[in-house]
């Protein structure tokens, strides 16, 4: 993990899923690509099961977690099949995390164009 793009959200905790295991993530964390969209990585600590990145158990858990850290907007969605791996679930946020994710530290270049 470098300094400069990616920013730690959460450290360790567990979460359960719809099927009722308990799921050991390693950290939450944002990647600064210098744009508007933002992507959430959730790491893991044990190999996914299949499709666990559209459990909506565990999303609203991990949505959880970061509104005890002041996010207030929109659900979290499960993010693109394509882009998941084994050991990292990648979720799609709302335009309204941008306000959250930028007290943490992301840098919102888009505003620089806002007229």
């Amino acid at each position: 993990m470098t300094q400069d793009t990616d920013i730690q959200l959460s450290g360790p905790f567990k979460a359960v899923d719809g099927g009722g295991r308990t799921v050991d993530i390693k950290s939450v964390r944002i990647f600064d690509e210098g744009y508007g969209v933002i992507d959430l990585y959730v790491d893991l600590a044990a190999p996914a099961t299949d499709g666990l990145h559209k459990d909506q158990k565990l999303i609203a858990e991990i949505g959880a977690r970061l509104r005890a850290m002041g996010y207030s907007g929109p659900d979290l969605t499960p993010g693109d099949p394509v882009i998941q791996e084994k050991r990292l679930i990648v979720l799609d946020t709302p335009d309204e995390f941008l306000p959250f994710a930028v007290r943490k530290g992301f840098k919102d270049l888009t505003s620089e164009f806002d007229e």
